[in-house]
């Protein structure tokens, strides 16, 4: 009889581990969104002057989505930096991961300079560009607001939005992380989203 209910306790556990196998999103510190949203279809051209079809190139890995542009006084660098030294304390997580940076001064950001200035983050980052219009297009789709130049001449600066979209494997983006986001943050927040894959969805 004992022998019994012990081994009816351990059919429990088992269940009850089952059950909570799943990743829950409700330890994530970034800004949570009330329902997720799909990750976004859209195609520019990449440093190398190919097609990148954004939702096709990135499926199934966790991916950062940033819009920005190379002349940003802080902002993007700041961004950029944070992800670069948190992929490099989570080395695994990185292998699995894509960011995707897309220029709004594609008149100063050639593909070029683009790359030139990615790299001195980390080379593995992706560098989009495209036409005025098909950028635009790209930041509806993301949801984001659409950047507008602000100031005349060469040195004028770009008001654009100033968050990442973190979208988990699974193609869905749970949370954004605005500029002053903590490192413990994206160190806390990346390991989760790496784990949330379609069949946990």
């Amino acid at each position: 009889m004992r022998r019994l209910r012990i081994l009816s306790l351990l059919v429990l556990v088992g269940v009850l581990a089952a059950c909570g196998g799943g990743v829950s999103t409700d330890e994530l510190q970034g800004v949570a969104l009330a329902e997720p949203t799909p990750k976004p279809d859209f195609t520019l051209t990449d440093t190398d002057g190919n097609p990148f079809h954004f939702a096709e190139e990135t499926e199934g890995k966790l991916t950062l989505l940033y819009f920005g542009y190379t002349h940003c006084p802080d902002v993007c660098p700041v961004h950029l930096a944070q992800i670069a030294e948190t992929f490099d304390q989570l080395s695994q997580v990185a292998e699995s991961s894509v960011v995707v940076f897309v220029t709004v001064d594609p008149e100063r950001d050639t593909p070029e300079v683009l790359r030139e200035w990615l790299d001195r983050f980390d080379p593995r980052f992706v560098g989009l560009t495209g036409t005025p219009e098909e950028l635009e297009a790209a930041q509806t789709a993301a949801g984001v607001p659409v950047a507008f130049k602000v100031g005349e001449g060469d040195d004028y600066t770009v008001q654009h939005a100033g968050q990442v979209l973190a979208y988990a494997p699974d193609g869905l983006l749970y949370a954004q992380y605005p500029f002053g986001t903590r490192q413990s943050t994206w160190l806390n927040d990346l390991q989760i989203l790496a784990q949330i894959h379609p069949e946990e969805a």
